[in-house]
């Protein structure tokens, strides 16, 4: 089973090299990782070089980073596709072989774990977690989604569902989940454990404006697949955030 990795990556030397080192560090072979980058002006690509393991690269103009995702999906060739952020690492060398031994199970399309927010500046501080717990479909009704890097789908079901909505900007990743899991009721496992370390900081939640911005667009993920939310569920999704400070 081939297990391929979209990066997407603007100007990401700061953060790149730890991406690359966890999938170069992964115990499971058989991994196809793609970088897609938007015409980075530092020295990203020249980072990129220094890793053998990485099976193709583009780089060209995009309209954003589920354009760039898009495009590295389209040029995937594996079993099933993952999104690793260029400022995301997995836990531990381990975590594709979990994740492929969850999709030894025919009836599994697709998988997901926990995840935990580090600091920019040290990754070995955890600011919160995020524990996802076991899916059931009523969850996305109280405002629950799995944490979008520690996501992975067969590549059917990218065929089958569609891609990355780029007209929205922030939300792209909870509207394809919605699909996904909600209007496509796929089959999901839950691995109980911290998959990926996401350095803190968002754009959604970087202001009150963008907060509002990002509720409008929550509310559209859901509109643009004819589903209907309960009244607070769009409200109910950044304040679970708040649980994942007192899990840590």
């Amino acid at each position: 089973m081939k297990i391929s990795i979209i990066t997407a990556t603007y100007n990401s030397a700061n953060t790149v090299r730890d991406t690359l080192a966890c999938i170069a560090s992964q115990r499971y072979a058989n991994i196809e990782h793609i970088i897609v980058d938007g015409l980075s002006k530092d020295n990203t690509l020249d980072i990129v070089k220094q890793f053998p393991h990485v099976a193709k690269v583009i780089s060209e103009k995009d309209k954003g980073i589920y354009d760039a995702m898009n495009k590295g999906v389209q040029q995937a060739t594996g079993d099933v596709i993952g999104i690793l952020n260029s400022d995301d690492f997995y836990s531990d060398p381990f975590v594709l072989e979990k994740v492929a031994a969850a999709f030894k199970n025919p009836a599994v399309e697709a998988v997901y774990g926990d995840l935990q927010y580090v600091k920019q500046d040290n990754v070995q501080v955890v600011t919160r977690t995020w524990k996802s717990g076991k899916y059931q479909k009523r969850f996305l009704y109280y405002g629950w989604m799995p944490p979008h890097p520690t996501f992975f789908v067969r590549r059917n079901i990218y065929d089958k569902c569609g891609l990355f909505n780029i007209t929205l900007r922030s939300a792209a990743d909870y509207e394809l989940m919605l699909r996904v899991l909600l209007k496509h009721n796929t089959q999901v496992e839950y691995i109980p454990e911290v998959l990926v370390k996401m350095r803190a900081g968002g754009m959604s939640n970087a202001s009150l404006k963008n907060r509002l911005r990002a509720n409008r667009e929550d509310e559209m993920a859901w509109k643009l697949n004819d589903l209907k939310p309960y009244f607070f569920t769009t409200w109910l999704k950044p304040l679970r955030k708040v649980f994942q400070f007192i899990t840590r």
